[in-house]
């Protein structure tokens, strides 16, 4: 349009009548028309040919070190309220894809307030929540490498699946199929809940990504199997996902992403990796713990000559809890839940001591799988041999069947009903 303008003999059309009648016409044949054209920032200021548009969208390429990332903006649209911001957009082999700038500005009779409590799956450890996970909250596992956050995260998903609430979860860090793989090691079918539509799985990992990418590729797949879990696994690898522009704004994205999700009702858990520190208790390398509802930290300590796991649940809004620190192992049922630590002192430097006035409890004549077998047995009470084998973690074989006569031999338990293999504790252990 400039070129044309610019080409009149004479002057006689200069570029400010130019567009004002071609504005008319355009009107007058009741067209929509687009106009492109190629300008600079400053090119958008006093721009008589943005005077006669009725809309007017920008679209933008931002290059970081070896990241490109596009973004669309409305500028104005007579007579409509636009949605502010600047929008991220990708040129796919089906077009142009635009994700818009999400927003968690809920009216509050618009927010969906669950009730009840979400099993976590995790043996042991809804006792230590006040009985489950109030629905629709936050719940950030931070902890360091390999003490078992993924764990958790699955057995998190498929108690949900055991509650008829679909799950989905958000990987960045590993491919699918592995992730798949090693929840099929703990007797989590994760693939078969897939193929049920009970469960979603998305991989996000491109290194331009944006948030609102992730959260539209979240929605996508909350929607299409009506999810009311969602993990995101873990924070870390989202963050290092993400374009080098958006690392800038990464609590405002996670701020954004948290919010319209648990403003759905959906009950969210993610996973940060931390580095443990004896001196400093961390939940997270960033300042985003104010996002959770609940905050759960995960620790190596070395106890009695042994590299242990403990378990802590450090808050919860709106609901008690349990404050001690607490043992617990990875095991062939996934994570359980052990005895806690409060006959020790000194356990955030990762060396506990035992209290002087302590005494370490006695299992005359049992090994320490046994034991934890007992202690099993006296909280689930009278049970079947598979039921008190996943609550200690050992699985059903020879192992459980060897270390259960054991118990009775010992007197520590009975066998109350010989046709179902029910068990019952009949001594505690002496001091």
């Amino acid at each position: 349009i400039v070129r044309v303008a610019n080409a009149a003999t004479n002057g006689e059309l200069d570029l400010q009548s130019f567009v004002q009648r071609l504005a008319l016409y355009l009107t007058n044949w009741q067209a929509t028309t687009f106009l492109i054209g190629e300008f600079l920032q400053n090119d958008l200021h006093n721009n008589p040919l943005l005077t006669v548009a009725d809309g007017i969208v920008t679209l933008t390429q931002d290059t970081h070190r070896n990241s490109v990332v596009r973004k669309l903006q409305v500028l104005k649209l007579r007579g409509l309220a636009p949605m502010q911001g600047l929008h991220t957009f990708r040129i796919t082999a089906a077009g142009l894809q635009v994700y818009p700038r999400m927003s968690i500005s809920l009216d509050e009779e618009d927010r969906v307030r669950p009730h009840g409590r979400a099993a976590t799956g995790v043996a042991g450890l809804d006792a230590l929540v006040d009985g489950g996970i109030p629905r629709g909250d936050a719940i950030l596992v931070s902890g360091p490498s390999g003490t078992g956050k993924s764990v958790l995260a699955a057995q998190f998903i498929a108690a949900g699946v055991d509650q008829d609430e679909p799950g989905v979860i958000a990987v960045f860090e590993e491919h699918p199929k592995e992730y798949l793989r090693r929840a099929t090691g703990l007797g989590i079918d994760l693939d078969a809940m897939e193929r049920q539509t009970a469960l979603k799985m998305i991989y996000i990992r491109p290194l331009d990504l944006s948030p609102d990418e992730t959260l539209d590729a979240i929605r996508t797949a909350v929607q299409e199997i009506h999810a009311r879990r969602v993990v995101i696994d873990s924070l870390s690898g989202f963050e290092l996902a993400l374009a080098p522009g958006f690392r800038e704004d990464f609590r405002e994205s996670l701020y954004r992403l948290v919010g319209a999700l648990t403003g759905s009702g959906i009950t969210v858990l993610m996973t940060m990796e931390i580095e443990q520190n004896a001196n400093d208790l961390r939940f997270s390398p960033y300042v985003v713990s104010f996002l959770s509802d609940n905050i759960i930290l995960l620790r190596y300590i070395e106890l009695e000559g042994q590299l242990r796991k403990s378990i802590v649940v450090v808050k919860m809004r709106n609901s008690g809890h349990s404050k001690a620190l607490t043992l617990y192992d990875i095991t062939a049922h996934g994570m359980v839940v052990r005895q806690s630590l409060q006959e020790y002192q000194r356990i955030g430097t990762g060396s506990p001591e035992r209290r002087d006035e302590a005494e370490a409890p006695s299992y005359p004549g049992l090994t320490e799988p046994e034991m934890d077998l007992l202690r099993a047995l006296v909280e689930v009470g009278p049970a079947p041999a598979g039921v008190v084998g996943q609550r200690s973690g050992l699985p059903e074989g020879a192992l459980l069947t060897v270390a259960l006569d054991r118990l009775v031999a010992l007197n520590y338990a009975v066998l109350q009903d010989a046709n179902t293999t029910v068990y019952r504790a009949v001594a505690q252990p002496e001091r």
